[in-house]
């Protein structure tokens, strides 16, 4: 989480902004919305859980006094997005789209079944293309100015070993918001995206960034400047981005790395993993959850 790291902006910077961010409820998603709530946005989170969104609720309640709105959805159904659009829409038109929601793990490609790859892109690209569409459809018609962010990954612009599904669904999102900047840009529409490197989560790094991975050596070593990053640098750029000073900024992703990709985004680490055993794979899969 942010902590109390106090924010370089204004604190009504993001006042009367409706800001969607899907998979809202955890990781880097609830660090940005924790921000976007503190600079005054009208915040509203989605996921599959709605514990996990009513528990998110409620620390956002207790720490800043302020209600958010949730809505339960698996952005994978293009019914259920609508749905939930039109709920959101009922309270008032959105202002920005943050597309987050994604599932990623570690997997041999040639071992991959086809509902492994599916769970990964029906998320990542079907699920941002799902939302996409719809706010883009509602403030085109209703003749209204938005803006949609996209949270990438380095392995759009380079690839990825051992994480292809959601490369390919990434550098998908990425294809779509450079189309869309030049597609949407004369109705007032922009794009943008963020490639965060090294930001430590609990569940995406430990399913990302296992021991077996790393080694011995410390994941910092891969990061020219030695350190992984912390959740306010990310949020503060996902502040500036949609902010009215970005405002004639469209169709690019910006990188906050660190570093890393210059120094090599698999680095040794690529290495290493090809010479895992199967019991070390085995011990990677996804656990098999309930739906």
């Amino acid at each position: 989480m942010i902590g109390t790291h106090k924010s370089m902006y204004r604190s009504d910077l993001l006042s009367g902004k409706r800001i969607l961010i899907t998979g809202g409820g955890t990781g880097l998603g609830k660090s940005i919305g924790l921000r976007y709530v503190e600079l005054g946005a009208n915040l509203v989170i989605c996921g599959r859980r709605k514990e996990v969104l009513e528990q998110t609720a409620k620390e956002f309640k207790d720490s800043l006094g302020v209600s958010i709105e949730t809505h339960v959805c698996d952005v994978r159904d293009a019914k259920a997005v609508e749905s939930m659009m039109d709920a959101i829409w009922a309270m008032g038109p959105l202002d920005v789209l943050l597309n987050n929601a994604a599932g990623n793990f570690l997997a041999r490609t040639e071992r991959l079944s086809t509902r492994a790859f599916d769970a990964v892109v029906d998320i990542v690209l079907k699920g941002s293309a799902y939302c996409t569409m719809d706010v883009g459809r509602r403030w085109i018609e209703a003749e209204r100015k938005g803006t949609v962010m996209q949270i990438l990954t380095q392995s759009a612009m380079t690839g990825m070993p051992f994480t292809v599904p959601s490369a390919m669904a990434k550098a998908g999102a990425l294809a779509m918001i450079r189309s869309l900047a030049v597609e949407w840009g004369p109705y007032g529409i922009r794009t943008v995206g963020v490639v965060p490197g090294p930001f430590p989560t609990e569940g995406a790094w430990s399913r990302l960034m296992p021991k077996e991975r790393i080694g011995e050596a410390p994941i910092e070593q891969g990061v020219a400047l030695r350190r992984v990053g912390e959740h306010h640098e990310l949020a503060d750029l996902c502040v500036y981005l949609i902010s009215d000073s970005a405002a004639f900024m469209t169709g690019e992703a910006v990188t906050i790395d660190g570093g890393r990709w210059l120094q090599g985004a698999a680095g040794a680490s690529a290495y290493n993993m090809q010479q895992w055993p199967d019991s070390t794979w085995e011990s990677l899969k996804p656990k098999k959850t309930k739906e």
